[in-house]
């Protein structure tokens, strides 16, 4: 389910939001996948949303939720949302020559107008509605850890997949890989992004880890802290007693609340890439 269209007749003028949220970027990011079909653009901790349609409903919409978070958790929330009407000059050109490839370990995670490299792991991905193009630190954490650890025949579920780019990077060294979402539309596309990477998932569905019965090698979360420490026994359930969690999606000042939830755990790795963390988890026993 690919952003761009070539076929699409550019009018005169088009609007872009720019979102610029103080804290709790993911939050935002999802509020705004859920509020818009439109492109999305991710830069230096902004969201810019393009389109030919006004966009003043969900600035608003924006705004409102701005101060809905800030009175529910007490803090001082700040979001700053710039809208322009300006003149069509190709901007879905200028789009994709904002989308840089980028490197993750063993991968290379390419939008479909860039060649593949012969010597890395290969993954298309084009800018889609579903968070995860490996240009985040936190996809980019989880890569890295999917990289160094998982091996060909390990099995492997990737919760909350969004894009599916994390299980289709385990699925291209050779692991089993389940796949699920609570939203439908990450779940359609990340099905979409598994073929055109010529591979397949064992099984995908709408809603929780523990809808499966299995047990895996690999548990992999890529979601906001608050979410996985309201999870953390659904995680827990779906792991062998020698497998692995990849947790990510981790600011560094809430690092200590996830890690209270996953106290019989040892940590094996911990990378920091500018604020965000991820921990790879094992038990101790």
């Amino acid at each position: 389910m690919p952003l761009i269209k070539e076929d699409i007749n550019l009018n005169e003028y088009y609007y872009e939001l720019k979102i610029t949220p103080s804290k709790y970027y993911e939050l935002f990011l999802d509020l705004i996948m859920s509020l818009s079909e439109d492109a999305l653009e991710e830069l230096d901790g902004s969201i810019i949303i393009r389109s030919e349609d006004e966009l003043d409903e969900i600035m608003a919409g924006v705004e409102y939720f701005t101060h809905e978070l800030t009175t529910t958790l007490g803090e001082d929330v700040a979001c700053e949302t710039t809208l322009e009407k300006i003149e069509n000059q190709n901007w879905i050109q200028k789009y994709k020559d904002s989308i840089e490839p980028v490197v993750c370990g063993k991968f290379y995670i390419h939008p479909s107008w860039y060649e593949p490299k012969e010597d890395k792991v290969n993954i298309l991905i084009d800018p889609a509605l579903a968070f995860g193009s490996g240009h985040h630190e936190t996809t980019s954490s989880c890569l890295d850890a999917i990289s160094k650890y998982v091996k060909s025949g390990n099995t492997l579920i990737d919760v909350g997949a969004g894009s599916g780019i994390l299980s289709i990077a385990a699925s291209k060294l050779g692991a089993v890989c389940d796949i699920c979402d609570t939203d439908p539309q990450a779940t359609e596309n990340a099905v979409i992004n598994f073929a055109s990477n010529g591979v397949t998932p064992k099984n995908v569905w709408t809603g929780s880890a523990v809808v499966s019965q299995e047990k895996y090698d690999f548990v992999v979360a890529n979601i906001v802290a608050d979410v996985l420490i309201m999870i953390h026994k659904d995680l827990k359930k779906v792991l062998k007693d020698d497998g692995i969690l990849i947790l990510s999606g981790i600011l560094e000042n809430y690092e200590d609340k996830v890690l209270k939830k996953f106290e019989e755990f040892e940590i094996i790795e911990r990378i920091a890439k500018n604020e965000w963390r991820t921990l790879v988890l094992k038990g101790k026993n």
